[in-house]
């Protein structure tokens, strides 16, 4: 009985042995699998480096170039240094405002924008929040494609815009 006692350890042994032999395969094989979905799922184009953007204030940089025929822009630089990722540039509404120029409902196809009041005031219109008189020190966020207007502003009002990504589309709307 000796002997059988042996040859069964000996036959579990090798079928533990096949088993694990055939586990052992199946990780290799999960872990290739699993590798190849992570590499499919994780390529990303490739971003060309950006560079660093200094820009100094200069008055003979406010351009009337922009989006709005009533504005000034001071590009800072980042469309260029991000390689098309993000806007900056200071605006300088003209003043005095007329209404039947600038109160034009539209909306911009971006993926962000904020703007923050840097000097004097405007008041906007944004569906959904209605109107807001926005002031020196006050920032807002518009959602991708929301439906906004400039209702008025100060003679003097200077505002910080920040787009992403640099080139979009703007769609005028009637209201």
């Amino acid at each position: 009985m000796a002997k059988k006692a042996k040859s069964r350890s000996a036959a579990q042994a090798a079928v533990k042995k096949r088993s694990g032999a055939k586990a052992a395969t199946r990780s290799v094989a999960r872990k290739a699998v699993k590798a190849k979905a992570r590499t499919v799922t994780s390529k990303k184009p490739a971003r060309p480096k950006q560079r660093i953007a200094i820009s100094h204030h200069r008055e003979e940089d406010f351009k009337a170039d922009g989006l709005r025929t009533y504005a000034k822009y001071r590009d800072l630089g980042i469309a260029a240094a991000s390689h098309g990722l993000a806007q900056a540039h200071v605006i300088r509404l003209q003043g005095p405002c007329n209404p039947d120029e600038v109160s034009k409902l539209h909306f911009h196809d971006v993926e962000f924008q904020m703007v923050y009041v840097l000097k004097g005031w405007v008041k906007t219109y944004m569906d959904g929040e209605g109107e807001t008189l926005m002031k020196e020190g006050s920032a807002w966020t518009q959602p991708p494609k929301i439906k906004h207007m400039i209702l008025d502003y100060s003679d003097d009002v200077e505002l910080l815009e920040v787009i992403l990504p640099a080139e979009f589309r703007t769609v005028e709307l009637k209201a």
